[in-house]
């Protein structure tokens, strides 16, 4: 087993002899009383002090770590007298593996307080930021940064839960089967979101079906008896297998049998504008990002909110003050006096749909071009789910379609098969796409560019378009 992840942890402090205890070792070397201020589990992450290492590997050159005693190593090496260190405390454990998980349960069941999951194609990122946005007004509150949602940073945020912290919210992503449920095993969330699920990252998961079944781990971190927060109206969330979940089902959406439901929704002020109804209230509420599946992040991190304790009326005053992110549907000035609308952050079928209509929403009365590129992590789904992708633009429709990219120009094609009659062009590189655009923009036109972060063809044309350069 590879540990991965952030390189220096922060955690409640332990001493030796409380971990010797935890992960059933014997301290061979060293004094219980020493305290563990980090953990590591890579000889290049220890950058402080009083850090207890999980290592298999035999330690070769100890000159390099000395700066950093005091040290607690566990090993099921072999010492030799060249590892007879000063202020070197060595834990022997039969499989370091089995100790490090070990430390992990011990860690996480230091802290009863609520610990959310937020997973899904979309969304997630939002709705973990409004959920830690809500809860820090009141509450000391820990969560992923941004986007860093990799198996590989989840140790580095459990060991940033202490004796202050009030609340958690981390948010788990799947890259391939398996990342969900590691996660739980981790965190161990007393309420998981789910957000929604399109397609994405096929070249790991294979099937849609499998990916669905992935986020579907969802119910296994819970341990079958959490409380759940689901998208009523998102289709494949509805294909999750819940046969052996026994804990609480709480549904967000647009229905009345949901418990938290959205109605009277509108565009206002760069935002969003709805009222929110729950257990036969209703609640003004305003949520800042374009489109309505921006209500949908709100409904749930409302829900969110509301289980650990907080009133709707203070969560809705809180979500007022959300600052959305970068590039995710926001509003420029463009060449020409046009209006852009820049969506950079990310792609799938899911977020293009979404895009996609707040463009038809509020390009009402003026020409709609949509520029797109290539969705990506797709396997050998590519081209299934690009030609997805094209039916998408035509069933929800813009006056002009360019496409940037090889693989992106299978919308196009896509769109164009399905009987599209706007003005449609498939180019490789942004050069001829800028040019274009300069001459057939004006100040009666809005442009929205989807694409991926990744994508540097995308992300120049973004930059001048919005710069007008």
């Amino acid at each position: 087993m590879e540990y991965e992840g952030s390189e220096q942890f922060t955690m409640k402090p332990l001493s030796v002899k409380e971990l010797k205890a935890a992960i059933a070792g014997e301290l061979i070397q060293g004094h219980d009383d020493m305290i563990i201020e980090q953990g590591a589990y890579r000889i290049k992450q220890v950058k402080k002090k009083n850090t207890v290492l999980f290592s298999k590997i035999k330690i070769l050159n100890w000159n390099d770590l000395k700066e950093f005693f005091p040290l607690v190593l566990v090993t099921s090496q072999e010492l030799t007298e060249r590892d007879q260190i000063d202020q070197l405390s060595v834990i022997k454990v039969k499989d370091v593996d089995v100790a490090y998980w070990e430390f992990i349960n011990y860690y996480r069941d230091l802290f009863e307080i609520p610990v959310i999951a937020v997973t899904g194609t979309s969304g997630k990122t939002t709705t973990k930021e409004m959920i830690k946005h809500i809860l820090s007004k009141s509450k000391t509150t820990v969560s992923t940064e941004s986007t860093n949602n990799s198996r590989t940073a989840h140790l580095h945020y459990l060991l940033s839960i202490d004796d202050q912290t009030e609340a958690a919210v981390f948010e788990t992503a799947v890259g391939a089967p398996g990342d969900v449920e590691i996660a739980g095993k981790i965190f161990k969330p007393t309420i998981g979101i789910i957000t929604n699920i399109g397609a994405h990252h096929l070249n790991y998961c294979k099937t849609i079906e499998a990916y669905i079944s992935a986020k579907g781990e969802m119910l296994q971190a819970l341990n079958n008896e959490g409380v759940l927060i689901i998208n009523s109206n998102d289709e494949n969330s509805k294909r999750i297998e819940f046969g052996k979940y026994n804990g609480r089902i709480i549904r967000v959406g647009m229905d009345s049998f949901c418990d938290y439901y959205a109605k009277d929704i509108k565009y206002i002020n760069n935002g969003m504008q709805f009222v929110l109804r729950h257990k036969r209230k209703k609640y003004k509420t305003f949520v800042p990002g374009l489109g309505r599946h921006q209500v949908y992040n709100a409904l749930a991190a409302l829900a969110a909110a509301h289980e650990v304790g907080i009133s709707l009326k203070k969560a809705r005053k809180h979500l007022k003050t959300f600052q959305t992110f970068n590039k995710q549907l926001q509003i420029f000035t463009g060449i020409n006096n046009s209006v852009i609308l820049d969506d950079t952050w990310s792609i799938t079928t899911t977020s293009l749909e979404a895009a996609l209509n707040v463009l038809k929403d509020v390009g009402k009365g003026r020409k709609t071009i949509a520029i797109v590129g290539t969705i990506t992590d797709l396997g050998s789904w590519g081209y299934i789910v690009h030609k997805q992708a094209g039916v998408l633009i035509y069933e929800i429709g813009v006056d002009v379609l360019i496409t940037i990219g090889e693989h992106a120009r299978i919308m196009a094609e896509q769109a164009l098969a399905c009987g599209m009659t706007s003005s449609v062009y498939s180019f490789n590189n942004k050069i001829l796409a800028y040019e274009l655009l300069k001459e057939i923009v004006d100040e009666n036109t809005i442009v929205l560019i989807k694409g991926d972060m990744y994508s540097q063809a995308i992300i120049d044309l973004a930059y001048s378009l919005r710069k007008g350069k």
